[in-house]
């Protein structure tokens, strides 16, 4: 019995750690081969030996255009073919109107936004019919909470553009999605817990997370890759255009 992406060749931005490692993770264990991008090769190579031999890590950072199109050439010349984009890479930079300085603007549009652009944008000439894209976003698009007002605007922004660029791309074959997650329970999630309440309060931060929930918790993230592997595949071979809340319904209440 064949795997769901199987012989697929898959590209992941910010793959080596978090949210990215575990989407990486799982398109492998459904018989992909996956290139996650980062910008650090020693964190790169870390993360290819959790995820094993049909993986591999390319330094590239999402908001310089010239660096994704290298990373894709590299994809070509090794592999021969990309069937599937995963935007992931994201950062999260927060303050209030009224404290938000034009760095943190900058950075987390440059980041969250023209980086979108420029691993979706040079991925297309290669997308064969059947290729797919999947942008990693956010509850924050619909739901943002106080001070989180730059980093919800920045996933607003890659909803806009999936619906937009599904028209751009019609009669190619290509499918786009916007795959949306709440919180999900990753390192980084716990070490920020950490350093705001103790590392003794983090378990019990975390269940108070999710308590709020509909399901009573908050993701793994290969919950998260799960998804992602569903829009990568045949079995959402008419599925465009969508958002998808993996958040375990707190979008919806």
């Amino acid at each position: 019995m064949s795997l769901p992406l199987e012989g697929k060749v898959a590209v992941v931005t910010g793959g080596a750690s978090g949210v990215g490692l575990g989407i990486a993770q799982e398109l492998v264990d459904q018989g992909a081969h996956v290139v996650i991008t980062d910008l650090q090769q020693d964190r790169l190579d870390e993360a290819v030996a959790k995820i094993g031999p049909n993986s591999s890590g390319i330094v590239a950072d999402v908001t310089r255009l010239a660096d994704m199109e290298a990373a894709y050439q590299e994809v070509i010349t090794h592999h021969g073919h990309l069937d599937a984009v995963v935007a992931n890479a994201g950062i999260g930079a927060h303050a209030p109107l009224g404290a938000i300085t034009e760095e943190q603007f900058d950075r987390t549009f440059n980041v969250n936004a023209k980086g979108v652009l420029f691993t979706v944008q040079p991925a297309i000439a290669l997308l064969p019919p059947g290729g797919t894209v999947v942008v990693i976003g956010s509850t924050a698009s619909i739901q943002p909470p106080a001070g989180m007002g730059l980093y919800g605007g920045s996933k607003a922004a890659v909803r806009a553009f999936i619906r937009s660029w599904i028209q751009d791309i019609k009669g190619t074959g290509i499918r786009m999605n916007v795959l949306s997650p709440g919180a999900v329970d990753t390192e980084s999630l716990r070490s920020a817990l950490g350093m705001a309440q103790g590392a003794e309060a983090v378990a019990a931060a975390v269940r108070t997370m999710g308590e709020g929930n509909p399901t009573g918790r908050i993701a793994d993230p290969r919950e998260i890759g799960r998804a992602v592997a569903f829009l990568s595949s045949d079995a959402s071979s008419f599925i465009t255009g969508v958002e998808l809340f993996a958040d375990g319904g707190m979008a919806q209440v």
